[in-house]
């Protein structure tokens, strides 16, 4: 087996997930890249021209380790980035570019529906530590992003599909806002990984993940990935990695990496067995509204379709029954196949209730803030079990539908 290094371009994705980062060890002759579950590396007879920040090669595992490095690569060659760099979580991930790219008194234009923990470094935290700006806005609608601009803007973020409501962008569109104003464009790509979409490829300048979710696939390890050209990830390495200290440790690093073999597979059953159960959902009388990319019925559908290009339109679905919040939770009490707990991308279907209060939850559109709403993460189980358990539980708690 050769590394990963020589891998030719015209591989296609499923054989990349397989054998990118991936070499035979030479102290064992392995045929896999062992876990490596330590904190420094051996030193060259003479360390003294070393960089003690340095990263390329391992040297302290704040630095860079063996697991960490090799993950990267295959995160580079999934996403056809230049460069990767891996980090302990998700938010994580995403406070990296922030951290780096934005200087006090500078402004950021922020999609309106995002991360909560996105919203709270944006709306609290970023501004009053470091008196930075930051414009929360539709990045749906590009005149309004546009009009958001500002002289000192210097970074425009998004995400392609929006937690919770769905809501679709088009990031390319975004791309040519942000570069004509001399800003770059972050995409957190979480809900939408390779080959979904990948935003550098629609001109993004950064690419996160939360590979705690799809990437990883098996709800055990926690990691954040950033992607993009390796000028600017060696800006972030320095600064919000080695001197803040956001490593990913080497047993996540290592269990991701596994997970992320199978990536091709499981999205694909995610993304079958999603659509089955939106249009389930959708039909059904008790059902309030049903907020699904691959719905006719959603506001982009069209530009979904356009994105995706027929490879399916995610994993998450959001949704309410028509009722009150007891309601909902009785709804999801009745549960018996899907999970009650927070994050997506899971082996299991992940069902979480969530009320409409709170400043950032008067952002969303009108069902979300008159029901709340349910997120359905859709696992790997049958879809006609999956669908099954949700009528089961529907005809409980609303059997008059």
């Amino acid at each position: 087996m050769r590394p990963d290094k020589d891998l030719p371009d015209t591989l296609g994705l499923a054989t990349r997930a397989v054998h990118a980062g991936n070499a035979v060890d030479p102290g064992t002759g392995a045929i896999r890249t062992p876990l490596v579950m330590a904190n420094s590396y051996a030193l060259p007879a003479d360390p003294s021209a070393l960089s003690w920040s340095g990263f390329d090669v391992p040297l302290y595992t704040r630095n860079s380790g063996a697991n960490q490095l090799a993950l990267q690569r295959k995160l580079a060659a999934l996403e056809r980035a230049e460069d990767a760099l891996v980090l302990a979580s998700g938010v994580a991930a995403l406070h990296a570019v922030f951290f780096t790219l934005l200087r006090t008194g500078e402004h950021a234009v922020v999609s309106d529906v995002t991360y909560e923990a996105v919203w709270r470094l944006f709306a609290e935290i970023l501004p009053a530590r470091y008196a930075v700006q930051a414009t929360f806005v539709d990045t749906s609608d590009v005149d309004a992003v546009r009009a958001a601009m500002r002289p000192n803007t210097r970074l425009v973020h998004t995400e392609v599909i929006a937690n919770p409501t769905t809501r679709v962008c088009d990031v390319a569109a975004l791309a040519g806002i942000a570069h004509g104003a001399g800003a770059l464009l972050s995409v957190d790509s979480t809900f939408t990984p390779p080959p979904l979409l990948r935003p550098l490829e629609h001109g993004a300048d950064l690419v996160v993940h939360s590979l705690t979710k799809f990437i990883n696939g098996h709800g055990d390890a926690m990691g954040g990935a950033v992607l993009g050209e390796k000028a600017l990830l060696d800006r972030i390495r320095a600064d919000a990695m080695i001197d803040v200290g956001g490593v990913v440790s080497p047993f996540n690093a290592w269990l991701i990496g596994r997970g992320a073999i199978t990536l091709p597979l499981r999205l694909r059953q995610h993304f079958a067995s999603a659509a089955r159960v939106a249009a389930f959902l959708a039909a059904h009388p008790a059902v309030a509204y049903v907020a699904y990319p691959g719905l006719a019925t959603h506001p982009q559908h069209a530009l979904a379709t356009r994105l995706f290009d027929g490879q399916g339109y995610g994993g998450v679905l959001a949704f309410a029954l028509e009722g009150d919040a007891d309601l909902q939770n009785r709804f999801v009490a009745a549960l018996r196949v899907i999970t009650s707990a927070v994050s997506v991308g899971h082996d299991e279907s992940l069902i979480v209730h969530v009320g409409a209060e709170g400043a950032r939850a008067a952002r969303w559109p009108s069902p979300f803030r008159r029901y709340g709403h349910l997120r359905l993460s859709v696992g790997l189980e049958e879809p006609d079990d999956l669908i099954a358990d949700l009528d089961a539980a529907l005809e409980q708690v609303a059997p008059a539908h």
